[in-house]
């Protein structure tokens, strides 16, 4: 098989060096449109990171620059996207990816990268195999020991020391969130928390936003996400599942932190301005707030989830 530092002498021919290319063409669509993101069920990342972590079996493509592949051969490769396909692997010159890229300063790679096939079914738990010498979690999405999740929570210990944990469901349920940097940090901060899914209104922002995808840091390719017609059917199924929904809301009467969220457990969080819905407050099991002092009526939202959310943690621990 051959390396990547070999393809210099057969693709140099195939140099993309026109503004006009239908694949330029293609991409600078998927990084400005959101409707031809949801057509193609395909979105674009930038940069070392967000390539590198990105899932071989999702990549379409993988462009750089002419300057990124003379100075980052090693890098290329120990990536080794041959594996993945022959054509998988595109050069484009430095002033049309310029134009491809929606950064001010590029890095001199991009991938397009196939959206994940999540159903709010595997959202309801993920096993955990935790590793008590370093502290590490390793989190398998397994879809065929998701409804185990829901029903048993035993640990089981191991010859090595290790014990393997099932989490209860731990959801965020996000209405119309319009703020790309908002959404991005929320799906870090759920990784970092061990959410087990995150539903959204159809009219929340794109997830796909380049925005977005960059304030995720990579989390986005590992939480699972899903976007739905009907949120408040959504949050009947979560209900059906056992999850208990708790909205966090002014007319709150108790603080969040006098609720048990060891159980199965969706906090609903809504727009940056107007807050939920009465439609989905009115679905909720509880309203909760977060006590504030001063002249402030509410939190980011980002802020607020992120609260709520690492509640739960604690409560898990």
């Amino acid at each position: 098989m051959p390396l990547i530092s070999e393809y210099k002498y057969w693709m140099v021919d195939k140099m993309i060096t026109s503004t006009s290319s239908s694949q330029v063409k293609h991409i600078v669509n998927l990084q400005k449109k959101s409707k031809s993101r949801k057509e193609e069920k395909q979105f674009v990342v930038e940069g070392i990171k967000m390539v590198s972590e990105a899932p071989k079996d999702r990549l379409v493509k993988v462009y750089i620059s002419e300057t990124f592949k003379a100075d980052n051969e090693e890098f290329l490769e120990k990536m080794n996207y041959e594996a993945v396909g022959k054509d998988v692997l595109e050069i484009v010159s430095d002033n049309v990816f310029v134009r491809m890229s929606d950064t001010q300063t590029p890095q001199g790679i991009m991938a397009v990268v196939k959206m994940s096939e999540i159903t709010i079914e595997d959202m309801f738990g993920r096993d955990m195999h935790i590793n008590s010498m370093n502290g590490k979690n390793d989190v398998n999405n397994n879809t065929d020991s998701n409804n185990a999740a829901s029903k048993d929570d035993n640990s089981k210990n191991d010859n090595s020391g290790n014990s393997s944990n099932t989490i209860q469901p731990l959801l965020l349920i996000l209405e119309n969130l319009q703020d790309p940097g908002n959404l991005g940090t929320i799906v870090r901060m759920a990784e970092g928390a061990g959410v087990t899914g995150i539903i959204m209104s159809s009219n929340t922002v794109d997830i796909y936003n380049p925005k977005t995808i960059r304030s995720t840091m990579g989390s986005l390719y590992r939480v699972p996400v899903i976007y739905v017609d009907d949120i408040c059917k959504a949050v009947d199924e979560c209900k059906e599942k056992g999850v208990k929904v708790y909205a966090a809301h002014l007319k709150g009467t108790d603080n969040y932190n006098q609720k048990d969220y060891a159980q199965p457990t969706a906090f609903m969080i809504g727009n940056e301005g107007n807050g939920l819905s009465d439609r989905l407050t009115q679905k909720a099991d509880e309203l909760v707030r977060i006590p504030m002092q001063g002249k402030v009526e509410s939190l980011n939202a980002a802020i607020a989830c992120t609260i709520l959310t690492y509640e739960a943690v604690r409560q898990r621990l």
